[in-house]
């Protein structure tokens, strides 16, 4: 079947609400889903992005079970558990924002970095953004695509590698851009400068990057004093500003920064609109995203960046740990084989509360407790939550969307041991790719 007639039956299907339509819209080559869009009205491609929607919830909703069952059988705890198929879902969801728009999708390795599921994300994505050296070669080694680096401050001893596994380098500073922009322009590297858009809505403090003395991004009185200079130099602009947040935040952002920044824009070839983007959660507006990026687009005639971390593997993973004991002062207290400072420090450090499949909050079910780690670190407490059925030890518990910000931050405070990784593939095979035992531990120390 051609190309085109292939795009008439999925339109034809979309028309209809077949559900069969979003299956086969993702199994299609890029020429089939490019005509398949071409061919929507503004209501077809509105109707798509909704299948596109529900297809995920379904699909991601009925995992639970799944991990209830892995859960109960011999897989030693505690351990991470990512899960193959519905990484691939989230691909797909960016990948459809790249089909409406032409835009470039790069993965955040800050947040997410376990190169066993590369090759399944390599097959949607352009590549990866990269926050210094090491995670340069890694987006380099194991992804095989382009690489986008940003750094605060690079080191001049890194800088030679830096610029051989990068596709681009954004520089921080001018003074930065002065020191090392040359020589990477010289190796055919492209240049970007991260700015400061002037706006945020971000709760927490610590991860807000337009917070009051921020360090991130080049701010717009000293940019425009000096960006003339140097605008032979630059390929494209950054910013970042977004924290899991919806569109609707990212419109409010963009008009800030084309106020500040967007008479420099014509004449370059890109700007990142960075990370933060919540763009596979299931209340995301997609249409809203893709309205921007394409006006944005058309207006300043430049390819348009996106790097989102969390939406990559937004939950898609979890983290499966057994009660060692049961203590009790005033509240009854679980002694888990897992630890929020260690295991998940995210959980101290924003600090909220992770999921625990079949659980409530404190008093919602019949038996409450506070799960906490082994450490020693008093504050060591993953949280409060109820339960139909008392605790007992041995009990396996399965915390929620553990891929995130969790294997690229774990530690080994106290000489507690990581929990191992494995990647759930096809649905249901689970294979360990990654153990870790005193040697992992010994080797940090000296």
């Amino acid at each position: 079947m051609s190309a085109d007639k292939d795009a008439e039956a999925i339109v034809w299907a979309i028309m209809r609400k077949d559900s069969k339509a979003v299956s086969r819209y993702n199994v299609s080559s890029g020429e089939v889903r490019r005509k398949t869009l071409e061919s929507l009205d503004e209501n077809g491609l509105m109707t798509l992005t909704l299948m596109i929607k529900d297809a995920k919830k379904k699909i991601f909703g009925s995992a639970a079970k799944k991990y209830l069952d892995f859960a109960k059988s011999a897989i030693s705890t505690p351990v991470y558990l990512l899960d193959e198929t519905l990484i691939e879902e989230n691909m797909k969801v960016l990948r459809y924002v790249r089909d409406r728009t032409d835009c470039r999708i790069f993965h955040a390795l800050k947040a997410y970095a376990s190169f066993a599921t590369f090759p399944v994300m390599a097959r949607y994505l352009d590549g990866t953004c990269a926050s210094g050296l090491h995670e340069a070669i890694l987006g380099h080694e194991e992804f095989g695509k382009q690489v986008h680096t940003f750094s605060a401050a690079y080191q001049e001893r890194e800088i030679e590698s830096l610029i051989t596994y990068s596709d681009s380098l954004i520089f921080n500073s001018f003074y930065q851009l002065r020191s090392y922009g040359k020589l990477a322009r010289q190796r055919g590297v492209e240049i970007g400068l991260r700015v400061n858009p002037g706006y945020a809505e971000v709760a927490a403090e610590m991860y807000n990057p337009c917070a009051p003395n921020s360090r991130l991004g080049i701010v717009h009185d000293i940019f425009a004093a000096n960006f003339p200079k140097y605008r032979h130099m630059v390929d494209g602009l950054h910013f970042h500003a977004m924290c899991q947040q919806n569109s609707d935040m990212l419109e409010k952002i963009l008009i800030s920064f084309e106020q500040l920044f967007g008479k420099f824009v014509k004449g370059l070839k890109w700007v990142n609109l960075g990370g933060g983007h919540h763009i596979t959660r299931d209340d995301y507006d997609l249409e809203l995203l893709i309205r921007l990026i394409n006006t944005f687009k058309t207006k300043y005639g430049v390819q348009v960046f996106l790097e989102p971390g969390e939406a990559s593997i937004l939950n898609a993973g979890v983290l499966i740990s057994s009660v060692l004991d049961l203590v009790k002062n005033k509240a009854e207290i679980a002694i888990m084989d897992t630890s929020a400072e260690t295991h998940m420090p995210d959980v101290l450090l924003m600090p909220y509360r992770p999921f625990v499949l079949g659980s409530g909050m404190p008093d919602e079910k019949k038996y409450s407790y506070r799960l906490a780690g082994p450490s020693c670190l008093a504050g060591d407490i993953i949280g409060d939550y109820s339960f139909d059925r008392p605790l007992k030890r041995g009990n396996r518990l399965i915390f929620t969307d553990m891929a995130l910000y969790s294997i690229v931050k774990n530690t080994t405070f106290n000489g507690i041991n990581l929990p191992d990784i494995a990647v759930c593939r096809n649905a249901e095979k689970i294979e360990t790719v990654k153990k870790f035992g005193y040697r992992d531990y010994r080797n940090r120390q000296s």
